[in-house]
């Protein structure tokens, strides 16, 4: 994606990059759950993404890229690690014992904490009505949810174990959202892949002492791995890696953060509706309420962003000059409009 550095990207790779970051993103959950059968989840972090980080590597060199940049590398560690290594180390960790429907649901509140950990845009964002009450309404979707789970373990339904995932999964979010303003904030003259390449290698790394930290290799044996684990590996290597992180790390050097927060939305609801499809889970009546409430206050959080033209203008593909909507507003509405 050359055009990665341009003020002005191309529409159709940054439809395409949604696309793969909403649909592609939405499906690993199912095929996280499906690899942690097979694989320890430390080591298959390990696997993932130092094997990911590699090949992209190998393909960056092939380019001509210039790999060996001191600054990109600092920041491809320092956002690889609080997004990979911590946040996504945690949802590995936590498919173990839980439904990938359910970690999906919680892990969609991304959006609300991009915004509260974005500081030098707080007073922007905390002027607008709108996404002050989709911040509450965000936290009291989670408090629901952590409320029936909480009544489930204090009842036996659910395990300590299970608890305790649900509780990581709280900080999940919150590294990634602060992973990825890293990344949107110090920025880089280097294509996406580079940048990709070494967040991946440096947080695959990070997986190798993980694993022997919770003596994972004791256990394991490459001959008991089953074939669907193996094939799940490879799909989360190369599209929900290679092809789904690169898109992401991209859009976030040409769109703004909160934008590209957005994957949010999709996501939760693949990951549910594969989930329940093909991996038989349950999940509770409250459990989906609770999924509605989280994506509606992160639509409420984004609203003020965007407008409601600028949401039918992006959707629908209306050109700047002669959308029919812009052409009945007034001067002052038109001002007011986010007509990037």
């Amino acid at each position: 994606m050359k055009t990665a550095t341009s003020n002005k990207p191309s529409t159709l790779l940054v439809v395409i990059a949604f696309a793969i970051v909403y649909v592609v993103w939405g499906s690993t959950y199912f095929f996280i759950q499906m690899a942690v059968h097979g694989f320890p989840p430390m080591l298959m972090g390990a696997v993932r993404f130092f094997t990911a980080g590699v090949l992209l590597l190998t393909w960056c060199r092939l380019k001509g890229d210039k790999l060996w940049v001191k600054r990109d590398i600092i920041t491809s560690a320092i956002s690889g690690l609080l997004m990979l290594f911590v946040g996504t180390g945690i949802v590995f960790w936590a498919e173990r014992t839980l439904p990938s429907a359910m970690v999906a649901i919680l892990v969609s509140a991304n959006p609300i904490w991009f915004v509260i950990l974005d500081r030098m845009n707080w007073k922007v964002n905390f002027k607008s009505r709108t996404t002050i009450a989709g911040l509450i309404l965000g936290f009291a979707g989670v408090i629901l949810l952590f409320g029936e789970a909480i009544s489930k373990s204090l009842s036996g339904a659910i395990s300590r174990e299970q608890l305790t995932g649900l509780i990581l999964l709280l900080a999940g979010p919150i590294a990634w959202s602060a992973g990825s303003l890293v990344s949107k904030k110090r920025g880089s003259d280097a294509p996406a892949r580079v940048n990709t390449s070494w967040q991946m290698i440096i947080s695959g790394l990070a997986f190798i002492p993980a694993s022997l930290f919770t003596h994972e290799l004791g256990a394991f044996h490459l001959a008991s791995v089953p074939l669907q684990s193996w094939l799940a590996i490879a799909y989360l290597i190369f599209f929900g890696s290679i092809a789904a992180f690169s898109a992401y790390v991209w859009l976030l050097k040409v769109r703004p953060a909160t934008e590209v927060s957005t994957h949010s939305y999709v996501n939760p609801v693949i990951a549910v509706l594969l989930g329940v499809l093909f991996a038989h889970e349950n999940i509770s009546a409250l459990q989906i309420f609770g999924l509605v409430v989280i994506l509606i206050s992160v639509l409420l959080v984004n609203l003020s962003k965007y407008g409601k033209i600028t949401f039918i203008r992006r959707w629908f593909g209306l050109g700047k000059h002669n959308d029919k909507l812009v052409e009945h507003l007034s001067s002052a509405q038109r001002t007011k409009i986010c007509l990037d």
